[in-house]
């Protein structure tokens, strides 16, 4: 395995920068000892959503800076989701205080900030219109951007705005999944949650309240940033799905400089300051980067990383390095770029890959092959997309100031002759042909690969090496496994990988019901080259 420089002096000052930052949170989960006991394959019954429709999202946060960089990233890419809205609660680490209740603020940013970015959206919103379709207006995200319960940690007692704003949404008629991004605590989703419970609890009304809720809300969790879903909504919720980063998000965040380097191209200051913050409008002009002189009101300190202070104590970092968007990974699952991750959370695609605890909770237990360190880690589900993940962002930085469609660049589609769904007996060859457009009339190349980690078919009957934790204090940063004695990894050969048609044989060893997913990829030659991406599942006879 390569050897990072001076990791374990950088490991230790990570612990104090890592335990002060709003996304840090309490013990790290229970490790599998090995990949069986987190099933990285698991069958399509483990399905969150089957219909690859815009997802309904809500989104949750405590306003720390990798919240507001997340906000700046989610409005560029609201066009992809049905927004439904944004509530502002507290968590552990941030929260308003309560003066009547000698509970003094910490670390509170207000709440300010979010309408200042709605506005800034709003300046930027005709240029946006004019790159796609479905953007929302300002004045709507305005409308439906509320104040939760922020006033304490894990603090659920009092009906809010934002509490009863919840509470409405969790009630409609709407049928489709919502998706409830948890970027700080879970106390005002909890809130509304309990008011639910309180009205109708002891009613006739009770059981089939509680199915239509259960039966509609997803919450993604970014780490357990309160007590209010251990003490409350696992208890009374039980039914409620649930999709929980407990690491991953970590590499996206402000652990980034701790993972192998190969992955860090687009995350390192000369890049982000002329791609991002640069010259591309008033929104991304407030999208903060290490020592760009941003100061954050509330913010303590020594957590105020856009001073030079914060560079000086912190050398690791260079001016205008990328901070944090530890919360963004919760938005990425939900974008249709043909990964089909919605589909299952097993499956993997830009938020990340998640093995099954129960048929309600899903965790990032399972690991991917890192090419780059030669082992298996359950973040490189995350890291493997970053170059696409930010050639995107810098994209649709453009189309911030882009008055003009053909000032900007466009993704390509991509369809698959045979379907996305193909069945195959054993041994058998198979062909597949992709086929791209691009809508600039971009030169397009073709990549195909197999996500081995995804499927269930197993390339190696060799004991998987014990799975290991990284761990700051109790923080858990990662899980790894090296490649064990003789085992095999990846072992279909796929002929023609980087033409718009690929060939390979289905092992003569694969049992029926095994699944093989193949990925095909179209990209473009454009100034940020941008991709589409079909996953075709393969399912043996």
């Amino acid at each position: 395995m390569r050897e990072r420089k001076g990791l374990s002096i950088f490991l230790l000052a990570m612990v104090c920068i890592l335990i002060i930052s709003g996304c840090s949170g309490g013990k790290a989960p229970a490790v599998a000892k090995d990949e069986s006991a987190a099933p990285a394959k698991e069958q399509v019954d483990n399905k969150v959503e089957t219909k690859a429709t815009k997802a309904r999202t809500v989104i949750t946060t405590d306003g720390e800076v990798d919240d507001m960089n997340s906000v700046i990233r989610f409005l560029l890419y609201s066009n992809e989701m049905d927004l439904s809205g944004i509530v502002l609660t507290s968590s552990v680490y941030h929260y308003a205080g309560d003066e009547k209740a000698g509970i003094k603020p910490f670390r509170w940013t207000g709440t300010q900030w979010v309408t200042d970015m709605i506005d800034a959206y709003g300046e930027i919103y005709p240029n946006l219109t004019k790159q796609a379709e479905g953007y929302p207006k300002p004045e709507y995200i305005k409308s439906v951007t509320k104040i939760g319960n922020i006033s304490y940690k894990g603090e659920m007692d009092k009906e809010t705005e934002g509490s009863n704003f919840l509470k409405n949404l969790f009630l409609d008629d709407d049928k489709r999944d919502l998706y409830v991004q948890t970027w700080g605590g879970t106390n005002t989703t909890a809130k509304a949650l309990k008011s639910i419970e309180d009205e109708y609890k002891n009613t006739a009304q009770w059981a089939d309240i509680q199915k239509k809720v259960s039966d509609k809300l997803v919450l993604y969790i970014i780490l357990d940033q309160d007590d209010s879903y251990n003490k409350y909504i696992a208890k009374n919720w039980p039914d409620i799905r649930i999709i929980n980063d407990q690491s991953n998000f970590w590499h996206f965040a402000y652990a980034w400089k701790m993972h192998t380097e190969e992955v860090n191209s687009k995350l390192h200051g000369d890049w982000n300051f002329k791609n991002i913050q640069n010259g591309h409008g008033k929104l991304l002009d407030m999208y903060a980067l290490m020592g760009d002189g941003k100061m954050i009101p509330g913010e303590l300190a020594e957590e105020q990383r856009g001073s030079e202070a914060y560079l000086k104590k912190n050398p690791q970092y260079d001016k205008y390095d990328f901070i944090s968007e530890g919360d963004s990974p919760s938005f990425f699952y939900l974008i249709d770029n043909g990964l089909r991750s919605m589909e299952n959370p097993t499956y993997g695609g830009w938020g990340g890959r998640f093995g099954v605890v129960n048929d309600k909770l899903f965790r990032n237990t399972v690991l991917d092959y890192d090419a780059y360190t030669k082992r298996f880690e359950a973040e490189y589900s995350l890291m493997r997309w970053f170059d696409d993940i930010q050639n995107d962002f810098a994209a649709r930085a453009d189309w911030a100031i882009a008055s003009d469609y053909k000032d900007a660049n466009h993704n390509p589609t991509l369809s698959i002759k045979e379907g996305l769904d193909v069945t195959a007996s054993p041994g058998e060859k198979i062909t597949l042909h992709a086929e791209g457009s691009d809508p600039d009339g971009d030169q397009l190349t073709y990549k195909w690969w197999r996500y081995f980690e995804a499927d269930t078919y197993e390339d190696s009957k060799v004991k998987p090496a014990q799975v290991k934790p990284e761990l700051l204090g109790e923080m858990q940063l990662g899980l790894h496994r090296e490649v064990a004695k003789g085992e095999k990894v990846n072992t279909i050969d796929l002929q023609g990988s980087d033409t718009n048609a690929v060939s390979f044989t289905v092992p003569a060893d694969a049992k029926s019901g095994n699944t093989l997913h193949i990925i095909a990829e179209v990209q473009d030659n454009g100034k940020h080259p941008l991709k589409h991406y079909q996953r075709v599942i393969v399912t043996v006879k």
